[in-house]
């Protein structure tokens, strides 16, 4: 029996995907983005274990929410990719029950190759939609940023849409980091390559994680960094649907 590492679970998510999700955060993120705010995830070894059974029992009593709102079942993390092969039983547990399944996900530790691609491939056939979550364009911002290359993430993104699975973009705006008219120009670009995108989420840089990384005895690096405006997160997002080319 596969065992997953989790941090924890909400019940009544609002914002990961349609509709009230079940979500479920996993544990483990080789990631280290500045702007986390679940830094209490990136342990590999944190959280605790569970089974699919023991997640699918305990969802039972919230699929009538899920199912009057047209919701369901997301996995997040941490990133759940570190853990393909429990989150595909566990969404197959799902599908088994007729439960919409989204994954949220970077695809930063994506390398299309050998027995990570059979597992990845099991788990996107359960997958309803998948959030990518696209940090950067610019590779060497990028590594700045969250201390990796884009370059897993952006082939995963190349393969999401050459398996034609449907797809919602998720960009974090953070002023000076990642809101550079040009880097959200190249990104639209990229974007409008991917047939696959249904839809494209702007997510406003916030600091409610800043006192997880106090309570770790983390450095927070954006503490003078302030949210966007309406008027910034307006202009980001015309800009990567392309309707918007110059400020």
């Amino acid at each position: 029996m596969v065992r997953g590492r989790i941090h924890s679970v909400e019940t009544c998510g609002t914002v990961d995907g349609p509709g009230i999700r079940y979500v479920v955060f996993m544990q483990g993120c080789l990631l280290r983005c500045q702007y986390c705010h679940n830094p209490d995830t990136w342990d590999l070894k944190g959280g605790k274990t569970v089974t699919r059974e023991e997640l699918l029992q305990d969802m039972e009593g919230y699929v009538p929410y899920m199912t009057f709102s047209g919701g369901g079942v997301t996995v997040s993390g941490g990133e759940p990719l570190l853990q393909a092969e429990f989150v595909a039983e566990l969404f197959k547990g799902c599908k088994e029950r007729d439960i919409h399944t989204a994954l949220d996900t970077s695809g930063g530790c994506f390398t299309g190759h050998g027995v990570q691609r059979q597992i990845i491939d099991r788990l996107l056939e359960v997958t309803d939609l998948v959030l990518l979550d696209l940090k950067h364009i610019d590779e060497a911002k990028h590594r700045c940023l969250t201390g990796r290359s884009n370059a897993h993430i952006l082939d995963f993104a190349r393969y999401l849409a050459e398996k034609e699975t449907p797809v919602w973009i998720r960009h974090v705006l953070v002023p000076g980091y990642t809101d550079d008219e040009l880097d959200l120009v190249r990104l639209g670009q990229f974007i409008k390559t991917l047939p696959n995108v249904q839809k494209i989420e702007i997510l406003p840089y916030h600091q409610l994680g800043v006192h997880k990384w106090r309570a770790l005895g983390l450095h927070y690096p954006l503490a003078d960094v302030r949210p966007p405006t309406d008027k910034g997160i307006q202009r980001a997002y015309l800009i990567l649907t392309g309707k918007r080319t110059t400020v």
